[in-house]
């Protein structure tokens, strides 16, 4: 069956709370299973959400702070040791590939040969997923750090009533969906006749960074949008010198982006689940959409197809 859903594994920023693991994001997408910013005791967190080392084809790494990657020793050794057979692509920065090579070799164990590295360089940067897009951007942060977007290829549905009006039956839907035309009725039907443009749905990762033009380009037109909001504007400055978005900011990316649903994530520990509604309110005073505030071992759907 397909199931396209984030898993959220952890929400805290730097600090760990008593409620709050550190960063742990699986985006189930049909066949694939990203794997987000696997910080400290995300292996703990799958186990706790019924995720297996088997789920995951993906193991993204945005930056390396800590928060962010010291999960990654425990999630490729239980690749290894649960024998994962699927390639697994690691994708990072290049920049940090130092500390990739410490987190992927942090201690004695019985290696595995699935696991291929994808460093991300430049301005753009894309990983083969199958018939899905992974592109990555970099984002403004003190250290190398780059944003994701995961997008399927633009279709098209068919449109029953205008099939039936040409004698378009049976078989020959599915040759006019593979050849662009067929003869039905005495005359040439073309695909573009009985069918209408379908998007493909798209998600965003988007962690550590200050606002910039990469943020709104990974975010657009995303179906779902998953996005730090550490601080409340009240800590904004506090926010521009760490290099961290504020609620406020990310209902403004989700709503000049066209985003669907926003899932707001990466929580500075000074703020506690009664806080909620503040970072609801602020991020809702721009965006009108769907809000989600993140809690750990919450599953959150990818939006259905726009009609």
């Amino acid at each position: 069956m397909s199931i396209r859903e984030l898993v959220i594994l952890g929400t805290a920023s730097a600090v760990p709370t008593r409620h709050r693991n550190q960063n742990g994001y699986l985006l189930r997408w049909d066949g694939e299973g990203l794997l987000f910013d696997p910080g400290e005791g995300t292996q703990r967190q799958m186990a706790r959400a019924g995720l297996s080392a088997h789920d995951v084809t993906f193991l993204c790494v945005t930056h390396f702070h800590g928060d962010h990657c010291l999960g990654v020793p425990g999630v490729v050794q239980r690749i290894a040791r649960d024998g994962v057979r699927h390639e697994v692509r690691a994708v990072f920065p290049a920049a940090g590939e130092e500390y990739w090579r410490r987190l992927r070799h942090a201690s004695a164990f019985k290696d595995t040969g699935v696991i291929t590295e994808w460093p991300l360089s430049g301005e753009e940067a894309t990983v083969p997923a199958g018939e899905l897009t992974l592109t990555a951007r970099p984002l403004s942060h003190p250290v190398p750090s780059y944003g994701y977007r995961l997008a399927e290829p633009d279709s098209r549905r068919m449109i029953p009533a205008e099939l039936e009006r040409l004698g378009v039956r049976g078989p020959e839907i599915a040759r006019l969906q593979r050849e662009g035309s067929v003869r039905a009725g005495g005359r040439t039907v073309t695909l573009a006749e009985v069918s209408a443009p379908r998007p493909g749905q798209k998600a965003a990762f988007i962690m550590d960074t200050r606002l910039c033009d990469n943020v709104f380009a990974l975010a657009e037109g995303a179906d779902l949008l998953i996005i730090e909001s550490t601080f409340l504007t009240p800590e904004a400055a506090l926010a521009e010198d760490y290099g961290h978005l504020t609620a406020a900011q990310a209902g403004r990316v989700a709503a000049e982006a066209g985003a669907r649903t926003l899932v707001l994530t990466h929580f500075s520990e000074r703020y506690g689940d009664e806080d909620e509604p503040r970072f609801l309110a602020e991020a809702a005073a721009a965006f009108q959409g769907e809000i989600v505030f993140a809690r750990d071992l919450l599953r959150v759907p990818v939006p259905k197809r726009r009609p």
